[in-house]
């Protein structure tokens, strides 16, 4: 939840707290289904399709971000010679990375982040 979309404020208000606390365990958990009185309130209200799904991760687009505005940021962090002269880090397989995910042939988003965010760090901190 750290990092993630939420929308659970009104749930915070500490007169829902208090509601929710009173109610009995049958109320909150029925036949192995978790918040069974607020299901049964959204059912009157919003179509069961939309409550009784798989939850739905929030993506952010940064494998597109690093082909587009973050272009040049990555290509600076990840340029050869700059990998090279730092040494910590092979430059060829990370170029070969880099550009593979460039041609949009393949997405190397995660090996790639990864890569950057050392990078990152050890420019500001290194």
């Amino acid at each position: 939840m750290a990092v993630g979309l939420e929308t659970r404020s009104p749930f915070l208000d500490h007169r829902v707290a208090a509601v929710a606390w009173r109610l009995p365990m049958a109320m909150k958990i029925r036949a192995g289904t978790s918040k069974w009185a607020l299901r049964q309130l959204l059912y009157q209200h919003v179509p069961r399709e939309l409550i009784e799904r798989p939850k739905a991760g929030f993506a952010i687009p940064i494998g597109q971000w690093l082909r587009g505005p973050l272009r040049p940021w990555a290509a600076e962090l990840l340029h050869p010679d700059r990998l090279q002269r730092e040494g910590y880090l092979r430059p060829e397989p990370i170029s070969q990375l880099w550009q593979q995910h460039l041609s949009g042939r393949y997405d190397h988003t995660t090996k790639l982040w990864t890569v950057l965010m050392w990078q990152a760090w050890l420019e500001q901190w290194g």
